[in-house]
């Protein structure tokens, strides 16, 4: 991680920028010294000791340790915090119950759960359009996780053209059946501006119903104009 990373988000926080960070979950001791961000993700590739090491090359040794202390840190931090799931059908679909077995360990206020984007072939990666989910796959995978949750966490949103499905917190982010996964920005500068302890559920905001989990929008945003191109391919035989 960055070494001045608190300096840089310090500037960012001055500047009324928001603060998005994601890490590879190798550098536990830097994530228990990060000061607040406004969201702070953790890549959970895996479930697995050994299905990490095959889909993440990782270069420690001791790269499994370092994964879960880096869960572990991150269940200390007061601001929103985020598994980040990325399917890869074929590697790590079927991992549903190891999943599950990682929120306890560092019980995120979220689970972002995506499908991979296939850039291409290269050297360096074996990934073809075959590994590539639907969207049905992601949340069919969702349900099942929010289902081994035991009540915790609910299917909250998704967005149908990200391939993206968001689990949260019930006792956090639902409120009087409502959910509040949204973040209000100018309450997170004035909280960080304040220097007093502050946590996620202190800047929530009200999730619009057009990006509700099973809303007719698919997470689209209906006050946005959508294009949609024409694709004319040729065949063969042209």
């Amino acid at each position: 991680m960055y070494p001045e990373i608190n300096t840089l988000v310090d500037e960012l926080h001055r500047r009324q920028i928001s603060t998005f960070l994601v890490t590879n979950a190798q550098f536990p001791e830097k994530i228990e010294m990060l000061r607040p961000v406004t969201q702070l993700y953790v890549s959970v590739d895996a479930a697995t000791k050994d299905s990490l090491k095959a889909i993440d090359r990782p270069l420690f040794g001791d790269f499994w340790e370092r994964f879960i202390d880096s869960l572990k840190a991150l269940r200390e931090k007061q601001q929103r915090t985020v598994y980040r799931l990325t399917l890869v059908k074929g590697w790590n679909t079927e991992d549903i119950d190891a999943y599950s077995k990682l929120f306890s360990v560092g019980k995120p206020d979220f689970v972002e759960i995506k499908g991979v984007t296939y850039c291409g072939t290269s050297a360096t990666s074996k990934l073809t359009m075959e590994n590539v989910p639907w969207h049905s796959d992601v949340k069919a995978f969702s349900e099942a996780l929010a289902l081994r949750s035991q009540g915790e966490y609910e299917v909250a949103c998704e967005h149908v053209h990200s391939c993206c499905v968001l689990l949260a917190k019930i006792d956090k982010f639902k409120v009087n059946g409502k959910w509040f996964t949204w973040i209000d920005y100018e309450k997170f500068h004035n909280l960080v501006a304040s220097r007093k302890p502050f946590s996620s559920v202190d800047y929530m905001a009200a999730t619009p119903s057009w990006a509700v989990y099973g809303a007719e929008e698919g997470g689209f945003d209906p006050g946005q104009s959508r294009y949609k191109k024409e694709r004319r391919h040729k065949s063969s035989t042209d």
